[in-house]
């Protein structure tokens, strides 16, 4: 098993170019499906996840090309000859993205049946919400006795669809079934962030009629044909938030390039909560300046303030694993609330056994005190944003850390290690 060793307690400076939205790219890649033709995306991270998503296209058919680094030519024209059930159950469990398979399958066959899907163990994630969305197109679902998901739509039509909640992986699949079926669907408490927004025009680029994009009401109207298209993917701003973290909790100073400034504004409230501000130094770049105030600030009433995920706007519960672990560096006291997963805190039991100050109220609640004096520590990776979370406490900590079962972390960071050596982090990829 891979591992990272880190030794770190010092600033790290220099620039690094972010690589694009692994939450944008895999729906794209499914919905590649929709079309017989060719379709070119740009910008994709060389990820594991990525990996493993092309692996399941060419098991269902697709041609896929790589024309260049980070960018695909993907052609599905024979899938028709290809058996869903040839699916490995152990790429769909590799990933929670596989499931955003369903959406495109069953508007192109009129049935799936796919291996219950894996990805990040963060606590309870409900299916209800696509099965709501699929059924209002007029599609059966089931959890069949092995756990397989069974879906079968063979006459599919547009819909007036609300979505339970803002659910980003439901508001996809519907937004993928609904492009090519009959009639016009609309689709409402849709999930808006900037990858649903990315899947979106690519669905227009390939002649999709969608209205409404970027915001929590969708207005579908079906195409019986789509073509093929040319697209790039937009910036992570779960990295971009993940750098602005590391540089800091270690007091450094880093330019960060190929950044989607509109996406920014709260992850920019969330991050001045803690003491940490960056400059816009270009059309697409920020620099977090080592000198930052590192004091965590209160609320008006002088109470202790919070930082809470929400849907799009809001702040992205994928990032509060990352400003968790900034805070224990800045002066003051803060709540975290994670609302949606009730295990995706529990990470913070690695943080207190390197020294951080963190009381942790509930499954969902955390309060930070700072600053902390991090040590070193042998710790395990639970998941992408946790294991990123890590590998910022390793370099901020005296002495020499391992981090364990790192894949996890390359699962959603490209080429992780090779970035932080150029800016002058010491860290070693161990086999």
């Amino acid at each position: 098993m891979s591992s990272y060793i880190i030794t770190g307690g010092k600033p790290l400076s220099g620039s690094i170019r972010v690589s694009g939205n692994k939450n944008a790219a895999l729906p794209c890649l499914a919905a590649t499906l929709l079309t017989t033709q060719t379709v070119v995306l740009r910008n994709i991270p060389e990820i594991e996840d990525v990996g493993i998503m092309l692996s399941l296209l060419e098991c269902l058919g697709s041609r896929v090309e790589r024309l260049e680094p980070h960018v695909l030519s993907i052609t599905s024209e024979a899938r028709a000859s290809h058996s869903l059930q040839e699916l490995p159950a152990h790429l769909v469990d590799a990933i929670r993205a596989s499931l955003l398979l369903v959406g495109p399958l069953v508007a192109t066959r009129g049935r799936v049946e796919l291996p219950p899907p894996g990805g990040d163990v963060i606590g309870f994630r409900r299916l209800d919400t696509h099965f709501l969305g699929l059924e209002a197109l007029g599609c059966s679902c089931k959890i069949t006795d092995k756990g397989y998901l069974e879906i079968v739509g063979t006459h599919l039509h547009g819909n007036d669809v609300f979505l339970d909640e803002t659910s980003v992986t439901a508001t996809e699949n519907v937004i993928m079934a609904a492009v090519r079926v009959k009639g016009t669907t609309i689709i409402r408490n849709a999930a808006s962030e900037p990858h649903v927004q990315d899947l979106c025009s690519l669905l227009v680029e390939m002649g999709a009629e969608i209205q409404g994009i970027g915001s929590n009401l969708l207005r579908i109207n079906g195409k019986e044909v789509l073509g093929g298209g040319d697209f790039t993917i937009g910036a992570d701003y779960m990295e971009v938030g993940s750098y602005i973290g590391l540089a800091a909790a270690t007091r450094g100073e880093l330019l960060l390039q190929g950044v989607d400034l509109q996406q920014l504004p709260m992850l920019r409230l969330g991050f001045q909560r803690i003491g940490v501000e960056w400059t816009t130094v270009g059309p697409d770049s920020i620099l977090i300046p080592a000198k930052q105030s590192r004091t965590m600030r209160k609320a008006l009433n002088g109470m202790t303030a919070k930082v809470d995920d929400a849907p799009w706007p809001g702040f992205p519960a994928d990032l509060l694993s990352i400003i968790t672990v900034t805070a224990t560096q800045m002066r003051g006291s803060i709540l975290i609330h994670e609302k949606m997963y009730e295990s995706r805190m529990f990470f913070v039991d690695w943080l207190i056994r390197m020294g951080a100050d963190i009381i942790l109220c509930d499954p969902h609640r955390a309060v930070v005190n700072g600053p902390a004096k991090l040590k070193s520590a042998h710790v395990t990776s639970p998941d992408v944003r946790a294991g990123m979370a890590l590998v910022i406490a390793a370099l901020c900590a005296q002495g020499i850390s391992s981090i364990q079962n790192i894949y996890q972390i390359e699962r959603g960071y490209e080429h992780l290690a090779d970035k932080l050596l150029g800016v002058g982090a010491s860290i070693e990829r161990v086999e």
